[in-house]
């Protein structure tokens, strides 16, 4: 769904009427989007849980990809003239299978990573926390989509019951396995949180844009999914003119944005190549 001239016009006219405006109209936008698009995504995801048929499962990725490119539509329409200088590696393709790890500093990356892959690379997904499923539309969502789900389990509840040391770690495996029979994009922040400089100085970080990586989800999605992954996608965001807020995305604010992402076959990733990429280099 591609956004209609009268609501250009009110973008055009986003100087006199105000950045709130931009917001207000993009907010509405994205809310019919995800409210008209969850009706058939349940109709369609009950239909794959009930009779587990293939087409079910394409035409709820379908529904997902049209969810995006609206709303990639809608951020051409808020930044005619932007300056988003994006490399892609020539061997990626929409039918391919790839564990995707990114420096992390915003709520805009995930949007960034959308944005990037439409009709580029599979739909993408990431770990999700399991009581996310209770949050209306969204939750479902990722459940229909099989965004791998974690239950996390405290220590003080291993400790009452034993039983449940590992489990998280099994459950996250089985549902990585949901991805093996189609094409994924499975995004990996690789420092675990946003960074801030205050995370980074409490860390004692030895780099200089990046805090210390936490590899236990890469490791747990290679171990889970194997010789059916095609190569780990290693991309780097900038943002040349400070680290935007979500709602500076849908006001217009970032005009210029650095993204560059890089193929690794996976034996090199396993032994060297993540280290050699922007974690040694530290750019």
């Amino acid at each position: 769904m591609r956004l209609n001239a009268a609501m250009q016009k009110i973008h055009e006219r986003a100087p006199k009427l105000g950045k709130a405006m931009s917001l207000t109209t993009a907010a509405g936008v994205i809310a019919a989007n995800s409210f008209g698009g969850s009706i058939p995504l349940w109709l369609m995801g009950v239909g794959k849980i009930i009779t587990g048929a293939p087409i079910a499962d394409k035409t709820v990725i379908k529904i997902a990809e049209h969810w995006i490119g609206s709303n990639n539509a809608l951020i051409d329409t808020i930044l005619p003239r932007k300056d988003w200088r994006i490399q892609l590696p020539d061997d990626v393709h929409m039918d391919g299978k790839y564990l995707l790890v990114s420096n992390h500093q915003s709520w805009v990356d995930t949007s960034i990573v959308q944005y990037i892959s439409e009709k580029r690379l599979p739909l993408t997904r990431f770990f999700t926390k399991f009581e996310l499923i209770y949050i209306p539309i969204v939750g479902q969502a990722f459940y229909f989509l099989d965004f791998p789900m974690m239950r996390r389990h405290s220590k003080e509840a291993v400790a009452k019951n034993p039983a449940l040391k590992g489990k998280d770690i099994e459950e996250a495996k089985r549902a990585c396995a949901l991805l093996k029979d189609k094409p994924f994009t499975l995004l990996n922040y690789l420092e675990g949180t946003r960074f801030t400089q205050e995370k980074h100085d409490k860390q004692n970080s030895p780099y200089t844009h990046l805090l210390k990586p936490r590899a236990g989800g890469l490791s747990l999605a290679i171990n889970a999914l194997g010789a059916d992954i095609d190569g780990i996608l290693d991309m780097t965001i900038v943002y040349p003119d400070g680290v935007p807020t979500y709602g500076d995305l849908w006001k217009g604010n970032i005009k210029r944005l650095g993204v560059d992402v890089r193929h690794i076959a996976i034996p090199d990733a396993l032994f060297a190549g993540i280290q050699d990429g922007g974690y040694e280099n530290d750019e």
